[in-house]
């Protein structure tokens, strides 16, 4: 039964924590072995629709079809996995099948629908299934099986009686525990929570992944260069080690050996550890732009949507920077942290707003550095600030018109995301980067002869 809330109770939002797992070798084994058996589960419902459409039959989608079938396999099939976390399996399959034929019937027909095997499987288990107690937590097995404990690496950062469910799941080869917690709308004291008449413009990019334009003549700079650098080393340094080894790279068909499957390791470990840091540097920016908008008494943050330049084709190098902005991520981000503090969140169509000058609404050149300069009427500002501005006048849901009361910020907080990103620290060195000799260090001379003086 769902747990009912006091409808006179502050609003509740869900937010996610990961936290890795610390656990002995039988303890691993045991993990891992659950989330085999969640990827078994995975297989058997892929195998289940084969069948049906040789048959010619409709194949399973539905959650509870998903569950009628699950109940007639009998305990015990999965090995440890319980029906709770077999459960969840299923869901997550259901919810994938279902957003991708959305997606499709929009007209996106590039999507397919989920076909393809997977050895390890996330698994998750809700409010009353689990024990949490402390650092250590309980997760459930399968009827006849011994209790399994983990102790988690650190403390929970929510209450217990808040977390309403956790999941298993394995990145880079560890082992992490995403908690899930019902966290209430921060509350205000009188004359200080956000006031919807206050509304902020905010333009996503690259080398500022957040441009925030305020009322008042205020603005926020979040410098994103430190999670650019970290994409391009982490390039770099897998083109390299790419380089290294491909001489011993078996050949298609050949099974690897032991050196291989380290190599395997390693890079997968690399490439996470990458992952962890720009998604770090990720919410590190987003609650900079929310705590300075709660400061400044914003109560509405219109969002730039800028998710249609994805479809065009901008050449191979290009695409790949397109990528790894991650819009997507920076908007979800952006709208958890803000909701969680009482802020609302609008998309706003963003077209024109770096090429377009406030003064005369004129068409200006896209400038190669972030100094926005219109020919016609010698007007001068900082590009993704002028481009927040008339986002921040923009109608939700309307056509691109920018009206003419465009408040530029005269005031602007300057701030840098990923300060945790090697080479962004005081030492201003990137570990991966291989050490260049500065200046020449000139013809050698002779030594000066014993006792003797100097030949200079």
């Amino acid at each position: 039964m769902p747990r009912r809330r006091d409808p006179a109770a502050s609003p509740v939002v869900h937010r996610t924590a990961r936290v890795a797992v610390r656990v002995t070798p039988g303890q691993r084994r045991r993990c891992f072995g659950l989330l085999r058996s969640a990827g078994d589960v995975w297989a058997c419902v892929l195998e289940v629709n084969l069948w049906r459409r040789r048959r010619r039959d409709v194949s399973l989608s539905g959650y509870q079809e998903l569950c009628r079938e699950l109940s007639g396999s009998g305990s015990g099939t999965f090995a440890e996995l319980d029906s709770t976390g077999a459960r969840s399996v299923l869901r997550r399959f259901s919810d994938a099948w279902f957003a991708a034929a959305k997606r499709r019937k929009d007209g996106d027909l590039s999507v397919r629908f989920p076909r393809r095997r997977r050895r390890l499987v996330p698994v998750r288990w809700y409010h009353g299934t689990f024990t949490l107690d402390g650092r250590r937590v309980r997760i459930p097995t399968a009827k006849g099986t011994a209790p399994l404990w983990v102790r988690l690496a650190r403390e929970v950062p929510y209450p217990a009686e808040q977390v309403r469910s956790v999941t298993l799941l394995c990145e880079g080869g560890r082992l992490f525990l995403d908690v899930t917690a019902e966290v209430p709308v921060t509350v205000y004291p009188a004359g200080e929570q956000p006031d919807p008449a206050r509304v902020a413009g905010v333009d996503l990019g690259i080398i500022h992944p957040y441009a925030v334009a305020g009322p008042g003549g205020e603005g926020l700079l979040v410098s994103g260069r430190a999670v650019r650098a970290e994409h391009r080393m982490h390039l770099a340094d897998t083109k390299a080690r790419r380089r290294v080894v491909a001489g011993r790279a078996p050949k298609p068909g050949e099974k690897g050996s032991r050196r291989w499957r380290q190599y395997r390791r390693r890079a997968r470990l690399v490439e996470d550890r990458h992952r962890r840091r720009v998604r770090q540097a990720q919410h590190e920016a987003a609650r900079t732009v929310v705590s300075w908008a709660a400061r400044q008494r914003v109560g509405v943050l219109h969002v730039g949507d800028p998710r249609g330049v994805l479809d065009l084709p901008a050449g191979r190098r290009h695409n790949l920077r397109l990528r790894q902005w991650q819009i997507g991520r920076l908007l979800q981000i952006l709208t958890d942290k803000a909701i969680l503090a009482g802020i609302t969140v609008r998309l706003v169509d963003e077209r024109g707003t770096s090429s377009t000058c406030p003064a005369c609404h004129r068409r200006v050149p896209k400038p190669r550095g972030r100094a926005l300069s219109c020919p016609h009427c010698a007007f001068s500002g900082h590009r993704d600030l002028v481009a927040a501005a008339s986002i921040a006048t923009r109608i939700p849901g309307g056509g691109s018109t920018t009206p003419t009361d465009v408040v530029l910020p005269q005031v602007v907080t300057h701030r840098r995301a990923g300060r945790h990103l090697p080479g962004a620290g005081w030492s201003r060195r990137d570990p991966r980067r291989p050490r260049v000799a500065r200046g020449s260090v000139g013809p050698r001379r002779p030594a000066p002869p014993p006792g003797g003086e100097s030949l200079a």
